[in-house]
Order: structure tokens, then C-alpha cells, then sequence
């Protein structure tokens, strides 16, 4: 029903190519106020790896993504230096020409969702906020938001976990946690959809964790559909130390794991806002309306 009802009716197929690009999302959503990591490098050609080698000189962190990956595969991400080798947040030691290879890989098409030939971009490493790597094992996480007609409707928080390989990814065995609309604070949490109350690996209960600048990440994820006009899509979040909420990607497909999460269905929402009869609505002002709709607490 999800993809008849809401990504085939609400999405426009000339606009997959957008978000099912890293790169062009990135640009576009950069014209309605949407931040996103500090760009350092794409590599479209081969001959340009060379260059990857001169810029990564000086770098202690960064991280490496295929433009037309998904679900996490092909990233990259590494976090520190050890004399000419680099350093992952698993502490795993990779030589400047392993990286190279992975941008050969990554050119070649082999992250890419058809097989295609990619692009690989370098972006600036997210330093996550204390307050929530603290939950997370190795990776950085992230927050999921379902933005449908341009209203957020269902968020959650995707913890990091060693089945996961360091990747907030809920298929490889992140954690999710639903978060309360309203006030941005946790809920319930599941992996591998069974219900748990602590974090696998770092042990740490997830039933009081607060989101910062909540409102400020609902607006972020509204603008999102200005950028795109996509009806339906998963809008993905980080919250940096330094710069607050970033944008890392948006998904025309997303998941439904996020109602396990959450406790709850999307169909109630989903409904609520089909069947408003609204005028134009801003950003700011459709996530104050859900804040006030669909909050739990």
C-alpha cells in the first residue's frame, strides 16, 4: 500500500533522480537553507584519484560515499591517522591505496543502485553531539524523519551497533528508537524489530534521550520538500557538535521499520493529512503543526 497509495501517487519519477544521487541532493537542498557536510572532494574520473591522495594529506577525518549508493553500502568513514595510515572508527588501520581502490570500486559502479557507473564524493567528517554518540557504538547516529507533503509525520533515532558494523542502518542491526513528535524524546526502541530498553553494546538505557534543536530538525526535514517535491521521503539527519543539525541523504523509498519503532502506524497521519484543507503552509509553520498533532507525551 506504500507504494501504490503514497510513493507511486506522491512522487514524482522525474524527481528520483535527485535524492538517489547524494551529490545533486546536496546542491539542491543547499538553495533552501538545508546544511549538509563540508564538501572536500568528487572523484568522476578515474585520472582524478590522484588528487584524493594530495587532498587527504593533511585530513584526520573524512568520509567516502558513493553519490547513487544506498542503505549505507560503500561508505567509507574514517576518523583519525596513524603515521601514512588511516584510521577507522573501529580502529581498523587502511593505507592510502586501499582508499584509492574503494574510489576505483566506487566509480566502477559496484555501491551503485543499478550498477551503473557512480560518482564518489568526499565529505567532511560529522563530529556527532556528546549527548547522543554517547548511545551509539563506533558510528554516528542519525535521525529518520517520514516527510509526507511536506509535514513531518514519524521520526526516529538509529543507533549504531557491532551487528551493525558501526553503520545506522536498521537492516544490518542498528537500533531504532521512535521519537515523540512533540518534544523530540525517545520512545520506544526495537532491533532487529523486537522490542529492547537498552543499547546492545554500550549498555545505556534509550527511554530518556532528547534531541537537540528538535523544532529547528523538523523545519530542515519540511524544507525538504520544497527542494525536491517529493510527496513522500525519509529525510536523514545528524546532529554535528560544531554545526547542529546536518542533512546526510534523503529516501524516496523509505522504510517501514520506523512504525515498529515508534509503537505505532503511519495510516492514522498519513490520513490526518490527506484530509486537511489547508492554504499554503511554511516550513516552519507544518512542523509546528505536526509538533502539535502528532506529539505522545
Amino acid at each position: 500500500r506504500r507504494n501504490v497509495d503514497y510513493i507511486a501517487r506522491y512522487n514524482d519519477r522525474s524527481s528520483y533522480p535527485l535524492v538517489d544521487n547524494k551529490l545533486k541532493t546536496k546542491l539542491a537542498v543547499g538553495e533552501y537553507d538545508v546544511k549538509t557536510p563540508k564538501l572536500l572532494q568528487v572523484v568522476r574520473q578515474q585520472h582524478e584519484i590522484s588528487h584524493f591522495r594530495e587532498m587527504a594529506e593533511d585530513l584526520t577525518g573524512f568520509a567516502i560515499k558513493p553519490a547513487k549508493g544506498s542503505g549505507g553500502k560503500g561508505i567509507t568513514v574514517i576518523t583519525g591517522r596513524d603515521g601514512d595510515d588511516f584510521v577507522k572508527a573501529s580502529g581498523a588501520r587502511i593505507p592510502v591505496a586501499m582508499l584509492e581502490r574503494h574510489l576505483t570500486n566506487i566509480l566502477a559502479g559496484l555501491y551503485s543502485l543499478a550498477g551503473t557507473p557512480d560518482v564518489a564524493i568526499v565529505e567532511d567528517l560529522v563530529e556527532s553531539s556528546p549527548a547522543l554518540a554517547k548511545y551509539s557504538f563506533q558510528g554516528v547516529p542519525d535521525i529518520r524523519i517520514i516527510v509526507f507533503q511536506g509535514y513531518p509525520i514519524m521520526a526516529m533515532l538509529r543507533l549504531a551497533t557491532k551487528a551493525s558494523d558501526g553503520k545506522a542502518n536498521l537492516h544490518q542491526g542498528a537500533v531504532g528508537v521512535g521519537l515523540d513528535l512533540g518534544t523530540g524524546r525517545s520512545l520506544n526502541a526495537v532491533q532487529f524489530n523486537r522490542p529492547i530498553t537498552l543499547h546492545p553494546d554500550t549498555g545505556l538505557a534509550l527511554e530518556n534521550i532528547q534531541i537537540e534543536s528538535w523544532e529547528n530538525m523538523l523545519e530542515m526535514a519540511s524544507r525538504c520538500y520544497e527542494a525536491t517535491g517529493l510527496g513522500y521521503m525519509g529525510v536523514d539527519l545528524v546532529v554535528d557538535a560544531h554545526q547542529g543539525p546536518l542533512l546526510l541523504e534523503l529516501n524516496a523509498r523509505p522504510g517501514l521499520a520506523i512504525q515498529m519503532a515508534n509503537g505505532c502506524g503511519l495510516m492514522p497521519r498519513l490520513n490526518a493529512i490527506e484530509g486537511l484543507k489547508r492554504p499554503h503552509f511554511s516550513p516552519r509553520e507544518r512542523a509546528q503543526f505536526a509538533m502539535n498533532s502528532f506529539s505522545r507525551m
